[in-house]
């Protein structure tokens, strides 16, 4: 790969800033609002999780996996955790309660990470998360997240309807987007996610001058235990360390897939060392009341979007949006980036995510019976995700946020699938090597 231009650095680099940002903006303002916390406590989070997450960026990007990748808050851990406030009703316990519970198991879970690396463990992860079982996380995270970003391109009002002007305008901007990537030519189609943000940015802003607003005021800092402080709620813990658990499958997705972008093998150093960092993420997580980090398979989307695959405009990127976090007008500033904007960006970024997902089984073939191997956990995933978690109100209030999780559930049968199934025997045969 050729070296960048400075010019070409500077703007690949303000793409990450902005692709990092719309990716995380959401999250701690989402999970503030679950858990009935007050407007400063979620100022506060917002903050902390810009100077955490540009701070994980480069440390993951110059010592961990070494790789362009993401790393941010999961969407696995994300969605458990907006369930889990959903169920507090329900398990008979107040939100504080809840928040504790999922704070004791992310500690837990980050102890288990850090033990998975002393132990030597991580060749036994890499089994259990066979590539069959990645190539199930990648269709269920392609899906759960285009549910996400178009659901978010939505505007609705507080009657239930749709604002039309503004839906119309956010998948006008998705339109948009996707023809200058198709059309473009390649250094215009490379900047498409950046074009699409700063233009629908401006354009949103004369449009609907009424719909944005600067906040003001003083924003605090690493707050404790925002959520609620560590206890004994075994049920929270057990759904939380477990979530954690599979959560670690991004970083060998994540790995795996940048090292076939770069047309390299990863070594078993850049996956211990992006565990080590997870581990200690996990624990801030904890701390600050932040959703669990983990590197973002999604990234390769962006990277083969972008077709930049140099880091040093991703470290940029990172130290930037850490800087969003210390000064708080630049992050108050940025706020104002439309939801619906951002999201119509990012939904036809992550189209190309669904292209990886099918690239992750070039090297496969299947017969009428071996199709249940993908077929059966992506799509049981997928249909959990269209379902309410209303309709598991039956079941044990304990295990309803793990059963209601079409991403957890779709995982955890791929990966009892590939235990008790000796695919092989059944026709399925591996037509070329990895």
């Amino acid at each position: 790969m050729s070296k960048l231009s400075s010019l070409t650095t500077m703007f690949a680099s303000l793409q990450w800033l902005f692709f990092i940002f719309a990716n995380i903006v959401v999250v701690p303002v989402s999970i503030g609002f679950a858990f009935d916390l007050s407007s400063a406590d979620i100022a506060s989070i917002l903050r902390t999780s810009l100077i955490v997450t540009g701070i994980a960026c480069m440390l993951q990007g110059l010592w961990g996996h070494r790789y362009p990748l993401m790393e941010g808050p999961s969407g696995v851990i994300w969605g458990m955790l907006l369930n889990l406030s959903l169920s507090a009703p329900v398990l008979g316990l107040s939100l504080t309660e809840v928040g504790g519970g999922i704070a004791t198991g992310m500690l837990l879970a980050g102890a288990a990470t850090l033990l998975i690396v002393v132990l030597k463990l991580i060749p036994f992860i890499k089994k259990v998360f066979s590539p069959m079982v990645l190539s199930v996380y990648l269709f269920l995270l392609t899906f759960q997240l285009v549910f996400v970003f178009f659901k978010g391109m939505l505007k609705v009002n507080e009657d239930g309807t749709l604002d039309l002007p503004i839906t119309l305008f956010s998948f006008c901007i998705a339109i948009l987007v996707a023809l200058i990537k198709v059309k473009g030519s390649k250094m215009v189609g490379n900047f498409s996610i950046l074009i699409g943000m700063i233009g629908g940015w401006i354009l949103y802003s004369l449009l609907f001058p009424t719909e944005q607003q600067l906040s003001t005021g003083a924003v605090g800092l690493f707050n404790l235990f925002p959520l609620g402080k560590p206890n004994l709620e075994l049920g929270i813990i057990a759904i939380t360390f477990l979530g954690c658990l599979i959560n670690l499958i991004n970083t060998i997705t994540s790995i795996q897939a940048a090292s076939k972008l770069m047309n390299e093998k990863a070594e078993m150093s850049q996956y211990r060392n992006s565990y080590i960092l997870t581990g200690l993420y996990t624990f801030a997580a904890s701390l600050f009341g932040l959703v669990s980090y983990a590197p973002f398979a999604s990234s390769i989307g962006f990277l083969e979007s972008t077709q930049i695959y140099k880091k040093k405009p991703f470290i940029i990127g990172g130290a930037l949006i850490s800087l969003l976090g210390i000064v708080p007008y630049f992050s108050l500033l940025l706020a104002t980036l439309p939801i619906t904007v951002g999201n119509a960006v990012l939904f036809v970024a992550y189209l190309q995510l669904f292209g990886t997902s099918l690239k992750s089984l070039g090297g496969y073939s299947f017969n009428s019976i071996t199709i249940h191997r993908i077929a059966a956990p992506v799509l049981i995933g997928v249909c959990l995700m269209t379902v309410g978690t209303e309709l598991f109100s039956n079941f044990p209030a304990v295990i309803q946020p793990l059963i209601s999780n079409g991403f957890i559930m779709g995982v955890l049968i791929s990966i009892f699938l590939e235990a008790v199934v000796n695919w092989d025997t059944l026709g399925l045969e591996k037509i070329s090597a990895e």
